[in-house]
């Protein structure tokens, strides 16, 4: 089972993402200072947690376009 998550963590995270892709990579650390930057969290544990998610996200992203390049090199080669 995975880790559960509250809403308001998926929330922001999501938005975040969807305002700011280009500031978000697959670094907790980077992805910290950037929730940081862009957001009045005052909770530390909050701001960790939807930089954990959001990097979270990223590597499942990163993990569907390897799966589709596998995929593609794999239909080439036998036709």
């Amino acid at each position: 089972m995975g880790k559960v998550r509250p809403k308001l963590v998926k929330r922001i995270a999501r938005e975040l993402l969807s305002k700011y892709p280009e500031l978000f990579k697959r670094d907790f650390e980077h992805n910290k200072k950037a929730v940081s930057m862009l957001t009045i969290i005052s909770s530390k544990k909050l701001r960790n947690q939807v930089a954990g998610y959001i990097t979270h996200l990223l590597a499942i992203e990163a993990r569907r376009e390897k799966r589709v390049e596998v995929v593609e090199e794999a239909s080439e080669a036998s036709a």
